[in-house]
């Protein structure tokens, strides 16, 4: 899919181009990831102005516009804008700074720069629903995620902390392929475990502890995201009860995807569980989300999901969780692809509660 001609279709009338400068959009829109570098869009023709560092790799992976060399970008960009006489351009308001807007403005005083979130919308209605090839990197990413953890159950032992359990971890999503982590790695266990986005510290594990890993390889740039929740040693009856909760609470969520289905629908199936067993206030986060190039995207399986529904083509995560504040918690996550009939579950480690 050439994602540039797709985006011009879905560009306000009023406007005559965009200016993308995020480095996650600029590498949707063009299949080259870079930390720098300004691409316009526009019903004229489209450019993208890269500095040195990128130029010759972009010149072999850059098919859907014209690739310049930036050296001076407030010449530059001026000087295209007059050749396309172009009058109005969009900005990319969700990553833009004011800083980076108050920049185009001196550099185009004549041109009207829209600062509405249109044209924004209309690139992350395009990233939502995911391409075969987007779906493959996904795949490759949570497979290389699925066999880190299966090769992390013969590491994990009490009296690691969990900074070791969090670099152990991390090499090993490197050492199966991995070109970057998908975000940082939570690793929290015993009374840490309540806390849904802990930080891993220098706490031991003990006998007795949840350990709950939250933790994703990177593919191509394309993210997964898992949660697994172990014991180390043994588990009382209530960590049981608590475990056995969350994945009914998962499974009956991945249940209910399908097209049509509202997100907030998704959520409600597992919340209603673990509310109705007596653990509201324990569960403050929402179900899910979609990711891809970044980590968390839209839609959400939220109660302030809106009118969201599942559409084919989304990625989403399923996560639900209970935290008991000072003394335990669990959190189970898969990633699903949304199908035509339902939903593919894209993560194969086992979910049965494990006892290390």
């Amino acid at each position: 899919m050439n994602r540039i001609e797709a985006l011009l279709p879905k560009l306000p009338d009023e406007v005559d181009g965009v200016l993308v400068t995020s480095s996650v959009n600029r590498h949707y829109l063009t299949g080259l990831r870079s930390s720098a570098g300004v691409v316009l869009i526009t019903r004229k023709g489209s450019y993208a102005l890269l500095d040195f560092r990128y130029i010759e790799v972009a010149r072999k992976t850059i098919r859907n516009c014209e690739v310049l060399l930036q050296e001076k970008l407030e010449e530059q960009l001026p000087e295209l804008v007059k050749k396309l006489e172009l009058r109005s351009l969009a900005l990319e308001t969700t990553y833009q700074t004011i800083g980076e807007m108050n920049r185009f403005r001196k550099m185009l005083p004549e041109v009207e720069l829209l600062t509405d979130d249109r044209v924004d919308k209309a690139i992350l209605r395009l990233r939502r629903i995911k391409d075969e090839e987007e779906i493959r990197h996904i795949k490759d990413a949570q497979a290389i995620t699925d066999r880190s953890f299966s090769e992390m159950l013969n590491v994990i032992k009490a009296g690691m902390t969990e900074r070791q359990v969090a670099a152990e971890l991390e090499y090993r999503l490197k050492k199966n392929g991995a070109d970057g982590l998908a975000f940082s790695t939570i690793c929290v266990a015993g009374p840490n475990s309540s806390l849904p986005h802990g930080v891993p510290g220098d706490r031991p594990l003990q006998e007795g502890d949840f350990l709950t890993m939250d933790f994703g390889a990177a593919s191509a740039g394309y993210c997964s995201d898992m949660t697994r929740t172990v014991a180390i040693g043994y588990v009382t009856e209530e960590m049981e009860k608590v475990y056995d909760l969350v994945l009914k609470a998962q499974l009956t969520s991945i249940a209910k995807i399908a097209p049509g289905v509202p997100c907030v629908d998704v959520d409600a199936a597992s919340r209603d569980l673990i509310y109705g067993a007596g653990y509201e206030g324990c569960f403050g986060h929402g179900t899910g989300h979609s990711l891809g190039l970044e980590i968390h995207e839209e839609p959400r399986f939220s109660t302030t999901a809106g009118e969201a529904v599942c559409q084919p083509g989304i990625v989403m995560s399923v996560e639900p969780g209970i935290y008991l504040s000072g003394r335990f918690g669990c959190r189970i996550e898969d990633i699903v692809l949304i199908t035509e009939d339902g939903c593919e579950d894209l993560t194969h480690s086992p979910k049965e509660l494990i006892t290390l």
